[in-house]
């Protein structure tokens, strides 16, 4: 019979941000070695083929809170029907041509560089060779005026012309960051799960990193907790340098008890 064991995972979302899973494990899932605390790890990246898929969704998250807050952007884009690209693969062109007008204008204002998640969603309204919807969700740093930004949203400028003819409607909201940082506004995202989805994001982001410790609770300590109504307080004890926003327990026949914190560190 494999022996089982408490595993703790913490996945550090840049500074502020950190999500715990107690989860358990055996032997037959993995080499345990008793009391081996592990080294920090990079996390995966969210392929674009899983964006429905929970675990994606969650990577997403992850990334929005460790890169994204006040005072960072939201910004739709759409086509008008003339404008309207035929392809994904179209799409994604205009797009990459737009983030670029962007990074110059960042460049030019002495702004740094630009960080950005961008997810583009699209369907077919009667098949796949025409009558393609379909629209981006880009999440940037701040910095730049709102206006300016919607204004890059356009077609190459013809010579003597201050501005470009617009794509199609574009809105640039400030971020409204809660207890669980941008998480709303990345689920809000990837919300039409029969949808195709793409996402993409610049080389500069924060990567989600993790680390196991194998020894820290106990099967029995884990039940409690679980079973605890104030277990937040119990939470914040253990890591007393966070606040704790989320506790999430589930419990499943086949292998016990799971918990899942989310918490932001404390401000000094």
């Amino acid at each position: 019979m494999s022996r089982s064991f408490m595993r703790e995972k913490k996945i550090y979302c840049g500074s502020e941000y950190m999500e715990v899973d107690i989860i358990p494990r055996t032997q037959n899932q993995e080499t345990y070695v008793k009391g081996k605390r592990s080294k920090k790890v990079r996390e995966s990246l969210p392929k674009q083929k899983d964006l429905n898929d929970k675990n994606s969704k969650r990577r997403l998250v992850q990334i929005g809170n460790a890169n994204f807050g006040i005072g960072d952007y939201h910004v739709s884009l759409t086509y008008t029907d003339a404008n309207r690209p035929k392809t994904p693969e179209e799409a994604e062109i205009i797009l990459i041509n737009h983030i670029r007008r962007i990074k110059r204008k960042m460049k030019k204002e002495g702004l740094g560089e630009l960080k950005y998640i961008v997810v583009t969603e699209y369907y077919y309204s009667k098949n796949e060779e025409e009558n393609i919807k379909i629209h981006h969700h880009l999440i940037m740093n701040g910095g730049l005026d709102r206006n300016t930004v919607e204004d890059l949203w356009c077609k190459r400028r013809k010579r003597g012309e201050k501005k470009g003819e617009s794509l199609g409607y574009v809105n640039a909201d400030r971020l409204q960051p809660n207890e669980n940082g941008i998480e709303a506004m990345c689920k809000y995202i990837v919300k039409r799960p029969q949808n195709k989805k793409s996402w993409s994001g610049s080389q500069n982001l924060i990567r989600p990193c993790s680390r196991t410790n194998d020894n820290k609770y106990s099967k029995r300590k884990v039940e409690k907790l679980a079973k605890d109504n104030s277990n937040k307080k119990e939470f914040e004890k253990i890591y007393p340098q966070y606040e704790i926003t989320s506790v999430v327990t589930e419990y499943y026949e086949d292998t016990g008890w799971h918990i899942y914190l989310k918490m932001w560190k404390r401000k000094e």
